[in-house]
């Protein structure tokens, strides 16, 4: 490959504001803010096919179940789609009573004037202006200077206010956008949007919402707070005014500059579902509001069925969500690493199924049951997997809870699967790999007959007779034990090369009931030097299951010398 060097001299570092004493640093999100989705209008437009009516429709409705109040319906006077649209949601009555539609037009007139036709007889709703205010836009698309910009932005306010004194019936509320904010000297941003109000004469009662926008994300998110923190500083009627912010994802922090304006001032957030707008996109109001519910904050939105919300967005935007999309994603809640897995394992186990205990799990921020995902992909085994995240997925599907001392041994067999498969296991394969390495392992040695006795229930004497058959020929076990596992063992020892120490015993039901079958794991050892073997075994006698589960170690490779 040729050697490149990046043109890093084209470009200048962003200009920032003179804030030495700023606060937003030590502020936390307390309550949620006021959500605006502009999924309809912002996330529509950037779409290869924007949506028809109908999907629309679908989506209005989706974001209304979410938990909406403010939604971006349209812009109006851009094609009779989006006009049309507007119309049959206020004629149809679709607009739930404390659901407010916000239709965008740029500061032309007669886009205003046909965006206030398509609100004729709507309850309420805003009315959101804007243009754009940046120095090179200024520059190479208007070709004016700022009082030429300004007559534009304070024309259309003036038309606007006309407009709605026409509205007879209808609450109208107006937003007013200086585009490209970030891309606009911070004093002339201020300018702009004080000589708008100047117009609007915002109250307390009928507040203006000044949005400031990261249209194109240039700079840290930090920077972006600074430059909330500096205008709320200075804007006059501040009493009167609603801090709205829209950041898009430029250099993919959208998420956090949305965060850091709210601890700067902002109380509105505008923003789609999963990121979708222009370029990079938009800031994902979902993330957001998710990140806050991670803290212990009502987000006063409901993402409780996010495959749900998936299914609506992807059939009416078509378009997909990453597999590594936050909260949302197929991975998103699953480990393939070991140690994670490992951890996951552990804190799933001491978690317990209480809905009402805090939750506290290493790796996953939330539970995934809370947005309406299962626990069935949170481990997922490949060949960087652990034997914790194998145990788990064993104890979670199967009910086997393998001990501690037997499971790096499994983890060994489920390895050299995955890497001859070089893909990821299923459950069913994991579990065909015990059964072959453990359940049903190789013939060397077989349990022909199993009779087993209690002699003295309170001393717990036992014995055993048992016939092993070998492909040299079938040897007999006899013996008696303190239990039918020491009586096994006791009888092996009689026999050449059966000089063997049990390490590790446990059991356990597989269900409850009667019926239920139990599980025995065993770990043997010939001697100190060697290494320790393990079998499982399964049957409706524990007893049995026991005797059986030595047999299975005894035909575990390495374990078997010839009788």
């Amino acid at each position: 490959m040729k050697k490149r060097k990046m043109a890093f001299y084209r470009y200048r570092p962003y200009k920032t504001v003179n804030l030495v004493d700023r606060t937003w640093p030590d502020r936390a999100i307390t309550k949620a803010p006021v959500w605006c989705s502009v999924d309809l209008r912002d996330g529509n437009q950037a779409l290869p096919v924007p949506m028809n009516i109908k999907e629309k429709c679908s989506m209005f409705g989706l974001l209304v179940a979410i938990g909406f109040k403010e939604i971006e319906v349209a812009f109006p006077s851009a094609s009779g789609v989006e006009f049309d649209f507007v119309r049959k949601l206020i004629e149809e009555k679709r607009i739930p009573g404390d659901v407010t539609i916000q239709v965008l037009t740029q500061a032309r007139p007669h886009l205003i004037t046909r965006t206030f036709e398509s609100l004729k007889g709507v309850p309420k709703a805003i009315v959101h202006l804007y243009n754009s205010t940046s120095v090179t836009q200024r520059r190479v698309v208007f070709n004016k200077d700022r009082r030429g910009i300004t007559a534009i932005a304070t024309d259309a306010a003036s038309l606007m206010a006309d407009l709605r004194a026409q509205m007879r019936g209808s609450r109208i509320r107006f937003e007013y956008t200086p585009e490209s904010f970030t891309g606009t000297e911070p004093e002339y941003a201020l300018e702009i949007c004080e000589a708008v109000m100047d117009i609007w004469k915002p109250a307390k009662q009928d507040k203006t919402i000044i949005n400031l926008p990261a249209t194109v994300e240039m700079s840290t998110p930090n920077i972006y707070a600074d430059r909330i923190e500096w205008f709320l500083r200075r804007l006059q009627r501040r009493g009167s005014v609603i801090m709205s912010v829209h950041t898009h994802n430029d250099r993919g922090t959208a998420v956090a500059a949305a965060e850091l304006a709210v601890t700067a001032g902002a109380e509105r957030v505008e923003g789609a579902l999963f990121g979708n707008g222009e370029r990079t996109g938009n800031m994902d109001i979902m993330t957001m509001a998710l990140n806050l519910f991670s803290q212990g904050v009502d987000p006063k939105l409901d993402f409780s069925d996010i495959n749900r919300i998936r299914q609506v967005y992807s059939r009416c935007t078509h378009m997909d969500v990453h597999c590594r999309h936050p909260y949302a994603g197929d991975l998103v809640y699953t480990a393939f690493s070991g140690s994670h897995q490992d951890a996951i394992h552990k804190g799933m186990k001491a978690q317990g199924v209480s809905r009402k205990k805090e939750w506290d799990v290493p790796y996953l921020p939330i539970d995934p049951k809370d947005v309406g995902r299962d626990y069935e992909s949170i481990i997922r085994i490949n060949s960087q997997s652990g034997k914790g995240g194998i145990a788990y997925v064993m104890e979670k599907d199967r009910g086997y809870r393998i001990p501690k001392q037997m499971q790096q041994d499994f983890a060994k067999v489920v390895q050299e699967k995955t890497e001859s498969a070089a893909r990821e296991l299923s459950s069913a394969e994991i579990y065909g790999c015990f059964r072959e390495a453990y359940l049903f392992p190789g013939r060397e040695y077989r349990l022909k007959s199993c009779a087993i006795r209690i002699e003295d229930d309170r001393r717990k004497r036992t014995s055993v007779r048992a016939v092993v058959g070998t492909k040299a020929g079938d040897f007999t076990v006899e013996s008696r034990g303190n239990g039918p596992v020491d009586a096994f063992i006791r009888g092996l020892r009689k026999h050449p090369g059966m000089q063997l120490d049990v390490v590790l015993y446990e059991e356990h039901a597989l269900a409850a009931g009667a019926d239920a079958k139990a599980i025995a794991y065993i770990g043997i050892k010939r001697t100190r030097e060697e290494p320790v073997f393990f079998g499982a075994a399964v049957d409706p006698n524990i007893s049995t299951a026991s005797i059986k589960a030595v047999v299975s170690a005894l035909n575990s490779p390495g374990s078997r010398r010839p009788h």
